[in-house]
């Protein structure tokens, strides 16, 4: 499935073709550094293909690869809430290095907040970033999300405390 296909970028489906790429990708200290510790550092590619087969088909997580030139060069995807919380979801991402400040997260961000809208009855989107990673706030921002919270020494990532700063956009629950 091809949830936004536009000349230079793909939101699709993950295959375990993707896996070579991914694990180049993410195999960057940089990017672990603003991710959850279970995104491993450094990153192989039984990590990747080990991701494509069980996390991003497990219960309740959906992921889908970002192809940019023909490149698996990052990952989108989201939790839906479960219970009292179904119709919120939690997105998050990440994008390879050699991508980054070209705008590729915003237009990547901005197209998956529409598919979620049209496929998905949630009322309310929320990410969480890490103090230490403003660019993706930033993303986030001019993606019409609002930052509602800085939940300080929130995280802690390699014998660092940080502060999580919680950014959400509703959405209109009566189309």
């Amino acid at each position: 499935m091809h949830l936004l296909v536009a000349p230079d970028i793909v939101i699709r489906d993950m295959t375990l073709a993707d896996a070579p790429d991914l694990a180049r990708h993410a195999d960057d200290p940089g990017i672990a550094a603003m991710l959850r510790d279970r995104f491993p550092s450094p990153y192989r590619l039984e990590d990747a293909v080990g991701f494509i087969n069980d996390a991003c088909r497990g219960p309740g997580e959906y992921a889908f690869t970002l192809e940019i030139g023909g490149l698996a060069a990052g990952v989108i995807g989201f939790c839906p809430g479960v219970d009292v919380y179904r119709h919120s979801a939690e997105i998050g991402y990440w994008l390879g290095r050699a991508f980054w400040g070209r705008g590729f997260m915003t237009r990547v961000v901005k197209a998956f907040v529409e598919w979620l809208k049209a496929e998905h009855d949630f009322v309310r989107l929320f990410a969480g970033t890490f103090s230490s990673n403003p660019a993706s706030g930033r993303v986030l921002e001019k993606c019409g999300f609002t930052r509602e919270a800085v939940l300080e020494k929130h995280i802690h990532k390699n014998g660092e405390w940080l502060d999580e700063h919680v950014y959400a956009l509703l959405l209109d629950p009566d189309p």
